[in-house]
């Protein structure tokens, strides 16, 4: 044979043989289980971010910088409607358990054992809460025990790892340590639900001989004391390392990025903060800033991992905060807020949209359509059964009762389960703030309506949420059959699901449920 022929049939013979080993390759990558990364951002507001979430920009999309939440919305599907518990807790717990805070219990923040954190009150007896958090065991407490998703995706081959802030239990409970839960690996989870500082010369919150001078101070980053890296950096660096082992075990992972940003304290993250005094921010302001973006770095960082290990194809972002940003009084000793969430009313803490709606983006190639918004709405405990469907988990068994939907059919664009369905959040505590919508109320949302009811006074406000976003129009009065159908479906819910109501201490009588007024 001709030696230019033979060279030509071995080449196309190479040729064919490549392109059905890639086509090959390609098929096993669609076929076995996504990599999972959860991207959970603390006390973020649906507006610290210069990706719009509202129909229109605003100021602060304006003065903040998030590129990286550009760039994954680009690859994947906004979702304008995601909702969280107003405290952070709360919404870890129904994270971890896909319960409800009805069911859960766990309605303020936790920290030390047996100790809850309610702030007193001369009229209010707050329920005996679950202040030690949740535990996949039993034998504490004021615990719920609930099954963890994350020891489902690992009894189904996914190698799991905890990254930043746990706060799931009390010190000195189960629930505290992230490898109860299920994490092969944990960086520096534990039971906080914050952080002492930021900054590595301070030893992220330990004393020169290594004592941690707060409950707060962060663990595991000892490598980093003194070096100057930035607390959500080193966090980051920890991941990616994580990350480069996991490439190696030939299993898909979870990822749960946990940063402890953007909770204060609002330390100076250097690398930004120059950049947003030069933008005529207050010193304040700017330091905020340079929080967020150096969230947004994270996540850049990340995403560059997942590309350049060739796991761009087969690996599902999924970015949420766990409540709304802190702007409420006083979030500052001399009474001035750091951030703002308009068009939104309040914030952390509070059942008003600017305490409960979360920025929220999802990138999955090949199934989530790239560049697209949804603006259905869906609730913290829904990630729930919706990772487990990601993971391709269906037959499961938990302890407790599920209260999470999946919200696939939103992913793919295949329905709406949202449609005629109820969102209940409880809150019959005392928290550390004050303001409207911040203590002792429960509420409802179910299609346009919101309804809020406060315990103490009986007061109850109705808003048209598409209408009236910012929550400033009680159209209570004109609406009475809303209000009734809302107050019973409300009432109902509370009671099917065993959650708590505050009590009067005059008269040691519980506070009416919001269908008895």
């Amino acid at each position: 044979m001709n030696k230019q022929i033979l060279f030509s049939v071995t080449l196309a013979s190479l040729t064919i043989a490549n392109g059905n080993a890639q086509k090959q390759n390609s098929l096993e990558r669609v076929s076995r289980q996504p990599n999972i990364i959860l991207f959970l951002v603390d006390d973020m507001g649906w507006q610290d971010t210069s990706l719009p979430f509202w129909t229109q920009e605003t100021h602060y999309n304006e003065v903040y910088e998030t590129p990286n939440m550009e760039r994954l919305a680009k690859k994947g599907m906004m979702f304008t409607q995601a909702y969280a518990c107003n405290i952070s807790s709360a919404t870890r717990c129904s994270l971890i358990t896909g319960a409800n805070a009805c069911r859960h219990r766990v309605t303020n923040w936790t920290l030390e054992r047996d100790k809850a954190t309610d702030r007193s009150s001369e009229t209010i007896q707050v329920p005996d809460w679950n202040y030690n958090g949740v535990s996949q065991v039993p034998g504490t407490p004021n615990t719920f025990v609930g099954t963890s998703f994350v020891e489902l995706l690992k009894q189904n081959g996914y190698h799991t790892i905890h990254c930043g802030k746990a706060h799931f239990g009390s010190i000195d409970t189960p629930g505290e340590n992230p490898t109860h839960w299920g994490f092969e690996v944990n960086i520096a989870g534990h039971a906080a639900g914050g952080l002492a500082t930021y900054l590595s010369e301070k030893n992220y919150g330990h004393s020169r001989d290594g004592k941690p001078y707060s409950l707060m101070a962060i663990p595991g980053l000892e490598n980093y004391w003194g070096t100057g890296v930035f607390a959500t950096e080193a966090l980051t660096q920890e991941a990616i390392k994580a990350l480069d082992r996991a490439k190696k075990y030939n299993q898909p992972f979870y990822l749960y990025m946990a940063h402890y940003a953007i909770h204060v304290p609002v330390d100076k993250d250097m690398r930004f903060y120059p950049k947003y005094v030069r933008k005529g921010l207050s010193d304040k302001e700017a330091a905020y800033a340079s929080l967020i973006e150096g969230m947004d770095k994270s996540l850049g960082d990340l995403m560059d991992w997942v590309e350049k290990n060739g796991e761009a194809d087969n690996t599902v972002i999924l970015f949420m905060s766990d409540n709304g940003g802190l702007a409420a009084e006083p979030a500052w000793r001399d009474g001035t807020p750091h951030t703002q969430n308009y068009p939104l009313n309040s914030g952390k803490g509070s059942l008003y949209e600017g305490g409960i709606r979360e920025p929220m983006i999802v990138s999955w190639p090949g199934v989530v359509a790239a560049d697209t918004r949804c603006d259905k709405y869906l609730m913290i405990e829904d990630f729930y059964p919706t990772i487990l469907e990601i993971a391709g988990i269906k037959n499961y068994k938990t302890v407790s009762p599920v209260d999470g939907i999946s919200f696939m059919p939103l992913l793919k664009g295949m329905g709406d389960p949202s449609k005629g369905r109820t969102l209940v959040w409880n809150f019959p505590n005392i928290w550390g703030n004050d303001g409207p919508g911040i203590n002792l109320d429960c509420a409802i949302r179910q299609d346009d309506w919101k309804l809020v009811y406060y315990y103490e006074t009986g007061k109850k406000e109705l808003f048209n949420i598409p209408d009236d976003i910012g929550e400033k129009n009680n159209v209570a009065d004109q609406n009475p059959e809303i209000v009734t159908h809302l107050s019973k479906q409300l009432g109902n819910y509370l009671r099917a699901t065993g959650a708590q109501r505050p009590s009067f201490k005059l008269t040691n009588k519980p506070c009416p449920w919001p269908d008895e007024i």
